[in-house]
């Protein structure tokens, strides 16, 4: 039986000046005669010769080495191996042997130069939708301000912090959090390993979720207007925070000027031919404008109109440029139903417009962070680099979900053992460059989906081996706010729920998983920066490691009951002593004993 590895970062490459070291490791008994490294220069295909090494303390391991040059070419170096024997030949991928070529972009991929914003791998994210997160001491009486909700077509709702959510006036409730509130929580949320913020959107608008846009420039006064903001992200950048904003610039709101649809004596599109902002948005034939999925207070913009790109993105004072610079310097956005915006009502010349508002972004902040929401598949966007990351439902969350939770997006059953998992996650990492999978933006749930916790139901036991993959599965994680604290909730809006600060309310045992996984995330390199091959997935168990260098980080996911798992001799695993770093799993010979229902990490450095 042959046997090979590869993964996309040291030991396997290194990089020398105006060159890639690039080594495969083989073993078994019948070894190929020749490999050679298939590589692109500017989209052709060229084949390099490998060399054999000599054995330098790989035991059995044949290893072969082949340089990709660096002077030429396009930065995303992709490749894969071609095994040749006498009569016959197979390739090797990320996806394993193969007896006929991979596709372009089914093959081993790492960007050098890597132009995309370095700092986002070494991060732990939080996301927080702002009404719900913390209500400041400080909060006005003018911040709870009642008025008529049009879209609802009824009278906002104040309530208490402990008043429990209920499923009437779900865009119209508010509970008063506020963006000094989170200023406040900062001590907590860096005491449980936070080093980012992502916020749900800020900008004026009538509803709580604040997604019908009122106002791009300036802040909804409800979560303390423009000075809060900038108080917050002062308070963020004393602590070493990172924060990025959400852009929602598929649609506006139907109060927005430019469209004003309540507001008929203004020059706003709705009723008005002739406004100046008539062209940024699309109408029917009968004078109907167009709108998001239905919702006729999320009207559509149309980028065809050159004002409205020079406004959203191309001009010097954009709003995607002006919240990157100061005073507010934020890192980066978080693109709202990004994949639908475009033009005539539609998505047309989308990869268009989404790369502008990318560029815009990276020549205001070279190091800004750009991802996209897509909860369908985002390889298109991020193969072209439309985007640094996009939200990773299909690559990590849906896939986790039907493992854990037996459940897809559409809360229809999804029942899918070990093996098939890690075929779904494995194909579609395969995709992306090694660089781009350290910063996709990795969730167990999110404002827009039901708490991981809910859709559990039964097996909620199961919910802190989905905390532990979450930190140690390659991609940048990020928090759901109360998540940590066992927060639960089906959809919107009940997985928005105010954030429980009396202890008596928390799952303190799960806050102080977090924390520990959040801490050893930031010591281990190899989870922060690591390539990552699965060693074992059959029935209930999912086994994979992370490397880099000489580190090696071991992660064993136990669904089911009690087992012993042996895994197969790697030598990814020739490691001097591994030693338990989380949960109670063993490891001796290379046989695993994991309790039922269980999470185990071990981490050491090869020998």
């Amino acid at each position: 039986m042959l046997n090979a590895w590869h993964l996309p970062v040291a030991p396997f490459i290194k990089h020398h000046q105006d060159k890639l070291s690039v080594t495969l490791w083989l073993r078994g008994d019948a070894l190929p005669q020749r490999v050679v490294l298939r590589i692109e220069q500017d989209n052709e295909e060229l084949g390099i010769a490998m060399k054999r090494q000599r054995n330098t303390g790989t035991g059995d391991v044949t290893v072969w080495r082949g340089d990709i040059p660096l002077a030429e070419g396009q930065p995303r170096r992709r490749y894969s191996f071609k095994l040749l024997w006498d009569n016959r030949q197979l390739w090797f991928t990320p996806q394993g042997f193969n007896r006929f070529p991979p596709a372009k972009l089914e093959q081993f991929a790492v960007d050098f130069p890597d132009s995309g914003p370095q700092w986002v791998a070494d991060q732990v994210f939080y996301q927080i939708f702002p009404d719900r997160f913390a209500r400041s001491r400080t909060r006005s009486a003018g911040q709870d301000k009642v008025y008529w909700h049009h879209a609802a077509g009824r009278e906002t709702v104040l309530r208490d912090w402990d008043e429990p959510l209920t499923a009437e006036a779900g865009g119209s409730t508010f509970y008063g959090g506020d963006l000094d509130g989170i200023s406040e929580k900062l001590p907590y949320l860096k005491k449980l390993g936070v080093t980012a913020l992502y916020l749900n959107p800020v900008f004026t608008a009538p509803s709580v979720h604040k997604y019908d846009t009122e106002d791009y420039r300036h802040v909804d006064p409800q979560f303390g207007g423009d000075a809060a903001l900038l108080r917050l992200r002062h308070n963020t950048q004393r602590l070493g925070m990172r924060m990025i904003l959400d852009g929602v610039f598929n649609h506006s709101g139907d109060t927005h000027p430019w469209f004003d649809r309540h507001n008929q004596s203004g020059q706003g599109a709705c009723h008005h031919p002739a406004s100046p902002s008539r062209e940024w948005y699309s109408f029917s034939a009968e004078g109907q404008a167009l709108d998001w999925l239905g919702y006729s207070s999320l009207p559509k913009l149309d980028y065809r109109a050159e004002g409205l790109v020079d406004e959203i993105y191309r001009g010097e004072d954009s709003i995607v440029r002006h919240w990157l610079k100061a005073p507010w310097n934020m890192d980066g956005w978080r693109l709202d139903v990004v994949h639908m915006l475009g033009e005539g009502g539609g998505a047309k010349h989308n990869l268009e417009h989404v790369t502008g508002i990318t560029r815009a972004a990276k020549e205001t902040l070279p190091e800004a962070y750009v991802v996209g929401e897509h909860f369908g598949d985002a390889r298109q966007w991020l193969q072209v680099d439309a985007e640094d990351a996009a939200m990773n439902y299909r690559g990590f969350t849906f896939p986790l979900w039907g493992f854990l939770a037996n459940t897809d997006i559409s809360y229809d059953p999804q029942h899918i053992d070990a093996r098939t998992c890690m075929a779904w996650m494995e194909n579609y990492r395969a995709g992306l460059s090694h660089q781009q999978q350290l910063r996709m933006f990795n969730q167990l749930d999110s404002h827009d989906t039901a708490r991981f916790k809910s859709l559990l139901g039964k097996d909620v036991a199961r919910l802190p081996l989905a905390v532990v993959w979450l930190f140690s599965w390659p991609g940048v994680p990020c928090i759901y706010y109360g998540d940590e604290v066992g927060l639960d909730g089906n959809n919107d809006p009940f997985c928005r729920k105010p954030f429980p600060w009396e202890s008596s309310q928390q799952d303190t045992a799960l806050l102080a998983l977090y924390q520990r996984m959040a801490h050893l995330r930031q010591r281990q390199q190899a989870l922060r920066h690591g390539g990552c091959q699965v060693v074992y997935a059959e029935d209930n168990v999912v086994v994979f490691v992370r490397v880099w260098q000489q580190q090696r980080v071991l992660v064993a996911i136990n669904r089911g009951e009690a087992c012993e798992v042996v895994l197969d001799d790697s030598p990814l695993l020739t490691v001097a002593s591994l030693q338990c770093v989380e949960g109670h799993g063993s490891l001796h010979d290379g046989v695993l004993t994991l309790p039922a229902i269980s999470a185990t990490v071990w981490s050491g450095r090869q020998r």
